[in-house]
């Protein structure tokens, strides 16, 4: 059945009939799972990007976006394309696969904790260090603080 000009206009016309979503798992919104996947995936490009030693500012020119755009991805706000996902594991020198390992594991992407933003740094300032006898220095520094914290919880 045409629909006129005037029925347009007016609105009184039926709306097409649109494709319905994907069910979700019960309990859960239908956009819920697509956005909890972003977020995870979002959060791997952080962590991805901090272990590298990058700033957001830079990552977003790497891969041609704003440092706005960039932040978005990173929490995962907006989507990201197949293409630009491809484009951004081949600047943090990763497979695309990389971005979505423990997500069915882990459900939702989670916000690391402050332990392991500090294990990030720690790796990140590590691998910023050029000097080798440095890097023997302070990794002989962290295995005889790591054992005499276990000496101590052991006898303690």
């Amino acid at each position: 059945m045409a629909t006129t000009e005037t029925e347009r206009r007016n609105g009184s016309a039926k709306a097409a009939p649109q494709a319905s979503a994907p069910a979700a798992t019960p309990g859960e919104r239908p956009g819920q799972r697509a956005n909890a996947a972003d977020r995870h995936v979002g959060a791997r490009i952080r962590e991805r990007r901090v272990m590298m030693g990058l700033s957001q500012q830079q990552l977003a020119k790497m891969i041609g976006v704003t440092y706005q755009q960039a932040h978005k991805y990173e929490r995962g706000l907006n989507r990201i394309s197949a293409g630009r996902l491809f484009e951004i594991g081949q600047v943090l020198g990763v497979p695309v696969s990389w971005f979505f390992d423990g997500l069915a594991v882990e459900g939702p992407g989670q916000e690391a904790s402050p332990r392991q933003r500090m294990c990030l740094e720690l790796a990140r300032n590590f691998a910023l260090i050029d000097n080798e006898k440095h890097q023997e220095a302070l990794s002989q520094m962290a295995r005889a603080l790591a054992a005499q914290s276990q000496a101590e919880r052991e006898g303690g």
